[in-house]
């Protein structure tokens, strides 16, 4: 378990006592004595524990927040590229092929729909596209994905995810911080603060054009662990992918060693006021923000510039086509980030007007979608496994909820949390095999059910991360991602 570490506490300089400091120094000083003394112990042990940051590093590496951590144990993978659709893909419109809802298309659903439901839902309504089998798994894929599906030996395909929440705002925060009630600590951030980062010079938790609608910065904040395990958010979902950049990261101005004295000065300061007062989360993240935006100089230009790719890379990932540029652009990125060390990256596939929400229009709304992502999604599974990075280098495909088999309106799909699809990739996961099941209509998880918990768990411990152990110390309680939940789907394992 990674310890808390809210910053140095040095020895408090000679001056004058003020109000404040008469307050916190006798109507709590005694308690703090005998807390720390009881903490100092529990730390000690912890840090006797595998997966404890090591004692032999640095006063450096041990004050910075990112630094690289050990794992509790040897990890299937080293990082993650999350490919979030916004909205809700119909999981038996993508990848749950379901028969019988071909067959008894127009048909009333022969048992009882879930007590809470978002909207009204009517009869049965098949897919409209049809499915085949691919590669030599066979897996059914819908004709929707024709280019992913090419990939499919690679994928890890779960039928059996449920959720606990029918909107939007709800099922988003549960996928991506485990709770869909309270502000709490994201996957990316959780991540980053049991691992730390791989480059001191780039963000440990990237999110390209994230949405700012339904949770909006909660879905990749930090919540109560420390700012520096926040995501950096490129963009936005609303804007195009080209506008996906890290402003004014380069100051042309003034000479980086004179930047390096105003940093200098800065942090003495800061540290100053960090001696008087004691510890501060904020502060000391703060100061760290303030060091890694320095680095960043000298990376950042590089790694967003992609004039360097190849005309070939380029065509890969649909950059020369502008029904998939802008998801291809988010893909490639990701790829770039990822081969450099980022530890999170997520990409989100969303605009303002469809999304993969279609409670009408669904032949129109899914066709568009998937032509949007479909490409770009093969290209990124193909440029990864060629550069040998697949294999280190989990991937998550993911919406926060799945549709009904039911219609809503005359052409339509209502949100289904009860069962639906996500796929893995890559580190730490067999390709080529299903997971779970839902029933023969696909309206719920049946077999091998699958909750976010237990996903959660599981991409934790693809990471080396032990799901229960890997916990923060806040407002009297430790939390984790998985809360009291969660277990390790292990089968789906190498």
């Amino acid at each position: 378990m990674r310890q808390n570490r809210p910053g140095s506490v040095q020895k408090l300089r000679q001056r004058p006592l003020s109000r404040r400091d008469v307050l916190r120094r006798s109507g709590i000083g005694f308690g703090y004595l005998a807390a720390a003394a009881m903490l100092a112990e529990e730390a000690q042990g912890e840090a006797d524990a595998p997966g404890a940051e090591s004692s032999e590093s640095s006063p450096e590496q041990q004050h910075n927040l990112l630094a690289a951590c050990r794992p509790h144990f040897e990890p299937r993978a080293k990082r993650i590229i999350f490919l979030f659709m916004k909205g809700g893909p119909s999981q038996v419109d993508t990848f749950d092929f379901k028969p019988r809802l071909q067959r008894d298309h127009g048909k009333k659903l022969p048992f009882a729909k879930p007590r809470v439901q978002f909207s009204e839902t009517g009869k049965l309504l098949k897919s409209p596209w049809m499915f085949r089998r691919y590669g030599q798994s066979g897996i059914h894929v819908s004709e929707l994905f024709p280019q992913t599906a090419k990939h499919i030996d690679d994928l890890c395909v779960i039928n059996s995810m449920y959720g606990s929440n029918p909107a939007h705002g709800g099922a988003l925060l549960k996928l991506h911080t485990g709770s869909d009630s309270f502000v709490r600590p994201s996957l990316g951030s959780w991540i980053t603060y049991g691992l730390g980062t791989e480059n001191a010079n780039l963000p440990g938790f990237l999110t390209i054009c994230p949405t700012l609608a339904h949770g909006g910065v909660n879905n990749w904040g930090s919540a109560f662990l420390p700012a520096a395990f926040q995501g950096t958010p490129l963009g936005v979902a609303s804007q195009p992918a080209k506008n996906a950049r890290l402003r004014h990261v380069e100051n042309l101005r003034i000479p980086r060693n004179l930047q390096r004295l105003q940093l200098d000065l800065l942090a003495h300061v800061n540290r100053e006021h960090l001696d008087q007062t004691g510890p501060f989360g904020e502060l000391e993240s703060r100061i760290k923000s303030f060091e890694l935006a320095f680095r960043m100089q000298t990376a950042m230009p590089e790694v967003q510039d992609l004039s360097g790719e190849t005309a070939t890379t380029r065509r890969l990932y649909g950059l020369d086509d502008k029904v998939t540029a802008d998801f291809g652009r988010q893909c490639l990125m990701a790829r770039r980030f990822a081969e450099r060390g980022v530890r999170f990256v997520q990409v989100t596939h969303s605009d303002t007007k469809v999304q993969w929400d279609q409670h009408a229009d669904l032949i129109q709304g899914h066709t568009k979608n998937a032509a949007e992502v479909d490409k770009p999604i093969a290209g990124l599974l193909q440029d990864l496994k060629s550069r040998g990075l697949l294999k280190d280098t989990l991937v998550l495909w993911a919406g926060e909820f799945g549709r009904t088999p039911t219609v809503q309106g005359s052409n339509g799909r209502d949100h289904n949390p009860e069962g639906f699809t996500v796929w893995l990739a890559g580190g730490g996961v067999k390709g080529g095999i299903r997971y779970g099941a839902t029933d023969e209509f696909g309206y719920y998880a049946t077999e091998k059910k699958t909750h976010i918990h237990d996903l959660h768990a599981t991409l934790l411990h693809i990471l080396g991360l032990d799901h229960q152990r890997l916990t923060y110390r806040y407002g009297g309680r430790d939390f984790r991602l998985t809360d009291v939940s969660g277990e390790v789907a292990h089968e789906i394992l190498v």
